[in-house]
């Protein structure tokens, strides 16, 4: 039976409730005044339930894009936060299927780094001008122990080279226990980020033939446990193109629902990527692969549903879909990324590639800072929310009444300066004249746009880290 409160794996994410959804939404396509209903609903921008974002996502309506465009410029503006994944280690135990990790692969160079070459690495993205990394490991108790993972958090924060500093580390790793959680909350990280890879338990149990990922239950309730261990940031993600994209689609914001209803928050931020060839990976051996339109019409109605979480795109993704995904509801993206172990201080030579999968983006972060302000827009390197504890139920009641620009504009205009001063070329400084600029002058609070302009020559003059 499904109930968003409970906190039973099969209870939240009810397959029952998934195909009753899956149904209701193909009777219902072309059920114009229902569609109708549901956007007017829509239009509130309060979100909408599993059942009717479905419906929508099934339908034919052309509606649905601009009115995520809509929903994410009222939300997110024309920010876009920037960050890298930094892979510390692939040794893995797991026997995922869609994953070159895998414990059964025996011929990909297996690495895990020490502290001083995470220091390397840590130093070489900073150089870029990273502010916030996504931390990233196999599941590995003997390689990948939870000390190692806290040891490697404090080595990332303590390292401060020119003007740079890692502000913010999120993270994602294996489903762990409460007590592990608590653990990484008190060692300061920003989101727990945990894909569920596919909701549909018998596909995920096939996926996953061995290890202990193979354990449905517990990895679906980890945000529980998350939770439970005092992080209030969690962010969900499947992989898509393992299963029907519809059953996917429903069991994800049913996941929302579920933390809403239970925590009073829903995750901070929701990941969409698409399955990638990786060393031995061949993605055309998975049927459920979605093309770009229907990629780029899930992501416009999660935005839809749930206009209050941040949407990651990574470097899986090629630069025009990411283009018209920035659009449809996307407010985070990776730039300058590797996917491998060490793969920023020294790139690896190609017989030594530890590379979790293909990277379709290869840009710079320079370039893609560039490009995004030539797109119109904002990049923002800022963790102010972070740094301010304005985090979990606090971040989403601002969120949700759409106050959050007040703190995010001007910190994104004050971090995108620093990035400029310290990092850019020069072709990206002189795009950003007139960006900036144009930014300073959409602050209506006028004592806020003298700080800004104040805190902005500041920062010229070798001051870092101002945050409303």
């Amino acid at each position: 039976m499904y109930n968003p409160k409970s906190k039973n794996a099969e209870e939240f994410i009810s397959h029952e409730e998934v195909l009753e959804t899956i149904k209701y939404a193909q009777e219902n396509k072309n059920n114009i005044e229902l569609i109708n209903k549901i956007l007017e609903k829509a239009k509130k921008k309060k979100g909408l339930n599993h059942r009717e974002a479905s419906v929508l996502l099934a339908s034919d309506n052309k509606e649905i894009f601009s009115l995520a465009k809509e929903i994410k410029e009222d939300f997110y503006g024309n920010r876009i936060v920037l960050f890298a994944p930094l892979y510390l280690s692939n040794y893995c135990i797991n026997g995922c299927t869609y994953c070159p990790y895998h414990a059964q692969n025996k011929h990909i160079p297996r690495k895990k780094m020490t502290q001083e070459e995470i220091r390397n690495e840590v130093i070489a993205l900073q150089d870029m001008g990273h502010k916030r990394l996504a931390l990233e490991a196999g599941e590995d108790p003997v390689n990948n122990p939870i000390e190692y993972i806290l040891e490697s958090i404090k080595t990332i924060y303590s390292i401060k080279h020119k003007n740079g500093a890692i502000r913010r580390v999120n993270v994602n790793i294996a489903a762990t226990t409460v007590e592990n959680y608590k653990k990484l909350h008190e060692a300061g990280i920003g989101t727990y980020i945990l894909f569920q890879e596919t909701y549909k338990k018998d596909t995920y149990e096939r996926l996953h033939p061995t290890g202990p990922k193979h354990n449905y239950v517990y990895h679906t309730e980890a945000m529980d446990r998350a939770m439970q261990g005092g992080i209030d940031d969690v962010g969900i993600g499947v992989l898509f193109g393992l299963e029907d994209y519809m059953y996917e689609f429903a069991a994800i914001l049913m996941h929302a629902e579920h933390l809403e209803a239970t925590y009073g928050v829903g995750p901070h931020t929701i990941s969409v990527p698409r399955i990638r060839k990786a060393d031995d990976i061949d993605p055309t051996a998975f049927k459920n692969a979605i093309d770009d339109e229907t990629f780029k019409k899930i992501v416009a109605v999660i935005r839809i549903a749930v206009p209050y979480t941040g949407m990651i795109i990574s470097t899986r993704e090629s630069k025009e879909c990411r283009k018209d995904l920035l659009e449809l509801g996307v407010s985070q993206i990776s730039g300058g990324s590797k996917t491998s172990v060490g793969g920023y201080y020294k790139p690896e030579k190609e017989e030594e590639d530890s590379s979790q999968f293909e990277v379709n983006d290869n840009r710079t972060l320079d370039e893609v800072v560039n490009w995004l302000m030539e797109l119109g827009y904002l990049p923002s390197f800022c963790t102010a929310c972070y740094g301010n504890n304005r985090t979990g139920e606090r971040f989403m009641e601002l969120c949700k009444e759409q106050q959050i620009h007040n703190f995010c504009h001007p910190n994104a205009i004050m971090t995108l300066k620093e990035y400029l001063t310290d990092y850019a070329s020069d072709t990206t400084k002189e795009t950003s004249k007139e960006l900036i600029l144009k930014e300073i002058n959409t602050l209506k609070d006028e004592k806020i746009k003298k700080i800004v302009l104040e805190n902005l020559e500041k920062i010229e003059n070798g001051e870092r880290d101002f945050k409303f």
